[in-house]
């Protein structure tokens, strides 16, 4: 069994687009810490990305330029998700994507994540665990394991469906014997990815 004291921090963000390399910025950040399959923090914000929503955007995860508008900066935002996740393991569905766009943005503004922060993919998870499936898509994951799913594709939304899915596989891991920490993130870890971090910017807590 995995320890008890084990925390998991799922997160998500909405983005303008695709590619942060390209210059598309994160609109919306959302992460709970679960603790013994409890939800025990959360944290969410929109961010001002400092530019048009794509209409393509707007229509998939239902943020507006119009809500934006008032929102915090990147800067005043994500380097709070760096004391939010503090030791524990991040997870999120894909999660390489998510990743891609925070670290990216953080390094912009002279900050990191911990270097030993890790992170697991329940994507990685399923098509392991629940190979029998046609669809690795969050919401029908969600729905053969049978959980109600309410709001897909706003972050805090998609990371409540994440959380609850995670709680299962976690149950098949222990079942297929994966049922340690260091077993788990061999089997189903990723890479952050390394962004030079800005000079002249406030610099990294670590």
């Amino acid at each position: 069994m995995l320890n008890k004291n084990t925390e998991f921090v799922v997160f998500d963000v909405e983005t303008t687009g695709l590619s942060p390399a390209r210059g598309d910025k994160i609109i919306e950040i959302a992460a709970v810490k679960v603790k013994n399959k409890n939800i025990i923090d959360s944290f969410v914000s929109l961010i001002n990305p400092g530019r048009d929503l794509p209409e393509e955007a707007q229509k998939i995860n239902n943020i507006t330029s119009d809500m934006v508008a008032e929102a915090p900066m990147a800067d005043e935002v994500l380097p709070g998700i760096i004391d939010f996740i503090g030791g524990a393991c991040l997870v999120g569905h894909n999660i390489s994507f998510d990743l891609n766009f925070l670290c990216c943005e953080l390094a912009a503004m002279g900050r990191k994540l911990h270097d030993t922060t890790p992170a697991v993919d329940t994507l990685r998870m399923t098509r392991k665990l629940l190979p029998h499936l046609k669809n690795f898509q969050l919401t029908n994951i969600a729905y053969m394991l049978g959980i109600k799913v309410e709001g897909a594709h706003r972050a805090m939304a998609d990371v409540h469906i994440t959380a609850k899915v995670l709680r299962s596989l976690l149950d098949f891991a222990s079942d297929q014997k994966i049922d340690n920490f260091v077993e788990l993130h061999r089997m189903f870890g990723v890479q952050k990815p390394n962004y030079p971090v800005a000079q002249g910017k406030q610099g990294s807590l670590f």
